[in-house]
């Protein structure tokens, strides 16, 4: 089920690799290949632990394989293990990393951007909120109540004040109340969830940039999830017009190891107006004396980083431009299109419940049932019989308010519903529709059974 024909590529490329060191005197290090033999054998029974993430059977949580020459790329640069702190550190993959970067801000038009990699989307957004909050000290952070968590989490550590704003039944901001929160005055920043990781929803951009227009707030786009979603053609007309309207915000955050198929962790910060880097101005001698070029540690709050993510997403970039129409859009595509086909299949069902049609590649139901703690413990015994079936689904915590008017015949005796949730983000997801759909229809009759 693994592919390993790349590892007869990534051997002739080391041999290429150690070519440009062969001026160096020999080096010898003497290691115990019998013991790491056994290590790694060791290593690989216990790894045996896992859910099948890289299978089309893996339906549940946010994991999406990193293509192969994104492995093979990472690995190769691990026998330099360069840091992209400082270009003493890693003089080639720091130029990798500032040609990939700036590929994915002109997903987004941005031709003049501050930008760099960061370990994951956690940090990258800690970036993003840190910096609205040197240029609005004192202000509030706003964020959607279906926006991830860490944006709460992340406010606590830089001391910056959060509230939460309500959704509409689309599990988007509402704008009615963020306008009615703005008026307070002590708002700084705003921030816009491209693709939310509980139901794929998008924030209704072009409206809450209406209201930057009048109210002057920082505008941070999280776009970690749905952010390569820009490329796909199949989009509902009201999701493009978001996707159409983040060029105009003031940062984005996206995550090359969701969707752009690369191995966590990495994640990518954006600012539109590079002037922004005077807030990460500091000194640091011992690391920038070899050059008076612009290190990537000069615009980072992270010091070491893992210089073999920005070789990895370079080389991908290559193989798989990021270009509407190309590869990587129609493996975007097919992921949205499978979770479209089988949400048009639940729908007529009467056996399932749904909420709305997927924005992206996030489907949230549950199965049939008249009250909500009924239908949660369906969930839950739905969740249970299809991993026994070797199909991975996750599950989702819903509110019963923003279902009382979807729902309008079930008993909400409970403020939440768990529901059944999947991203569908692989390509072989569209592939393997029917044999998914097979196991549902088979846990489905069990359960209500």
């Amino acid at each position: 089920m693994f592919e390993k024909d790349t590892i007869r590529i990534l051997e002739k490329a080391l041999a290429k690799l150690e070519e440009g060191f062969e001026a160096l005197p020999d080096f010898q290090q003497s290691y115990d290949l019998e013991r790491i033999e056994e290590l790694t054998m060791q290593v690989a029974e216990i790894m045996q632990n896992n859910y099948p993430y890289f299978h089309p059977y893996y339906a549940g949580q946010m994991l999406k394989p990193p293509h192969p020459i994104a492995r093979v790329a990472y690995m190769l640069s691990l026998w330099i293990n360069p840091n992209n702190h400082a270009l003493d550190g890693g003089r080639a993959s720091s130029a990798l990393e500032k040609e990939a970067v700036a590929e994915i801000a002109n997903l987004f038009q941005w031709d003049r951007f501050l930008g760099h990699l960061t370990g994951g989307g956690t940090m990258a957004n800690l970036e993003a909120l840190w910096i609205s909050g040197q240029l609005r000290p004192g202000l509030k952070v706003l964020a959607s109540e279906q926006a991830h968590y860490t944006h709460k989490r992340i406010s606590d550590v830089l001391g910056l004040k959060f509230q939460s704003i309500p959704c509409d039944e689309k599990a988007k901001m509402d704008v009615h109340a963020l306008r009615k929160m703005l008026e307070s005055g002590d708002v700084g920043t705003v921030v816009a969830t491209i693709g939310t990781t509980g139901t794929g929803s998008v924030d209704p951009l072009s409206e809450i940039l209406g209201l930057k227009e009048a109210y002057g707030f920082h505008l941070h786009a999280d776009a970690a999830y749905g952010g390569y979603f820009i490329l796909t053609d199949n989009l509902f007309p009201e999701t493009r017009v978001a996707y159409e309207s983040l060029k105009e915000v003031d940062s984005i955050v996206i995550d090359p190891h969701k969707h752009g198929l690369q191995p966590y962790g990495c994640g990518c910060i954006l600012y539109r107006d590079p002037e922004v880097g005077k807030h990460y101005k500091h000194d640091s001698p011992y690391t920038y004396f070899t050059s008076s070029e612009l290190h990537l540690g000069e615009i980072s709050l992270e010091c070491s980083r893992a210089g073999a993510s920005a070789v990895a997403l370079w080389a991908t970039q290559k193989l798989m431009p990021l270009v509407r129409g190309g590869e990587f859009a129609l493996g975007l595509s097919k992921g949205r299109e499978a979770a479209l086909a089988i949400y048009e299949r639940i729908v007529v069902d009467k056996r399932f419940r749904t909420i709305f049609p997927p924005e992206l590649d996030i489907l949230v139901w549950a199965p049939a049932g008249e009250s909500a703690s009924e239908i949660s413990e369906r969930s839950e015994a739905f969740f249970q019989k299809a991993s026994e079936e070797n199909l991975h689904l996750a599950t989702f915590k819903y509110p019963s308010s923003s279902l009382q008017t979807l729902w309008g015949d079930v008993d909400f005796d409970h403020p939440h519903v768990l529901c059944l949730r999947s991203c569908l983000m692989k390509p072989e997801h569209d592939e393997w529709l029917e044999r998914i759909w097979q196991v549902l229809d088979r846990v489905v009759n069990l359960v209500l059974s």
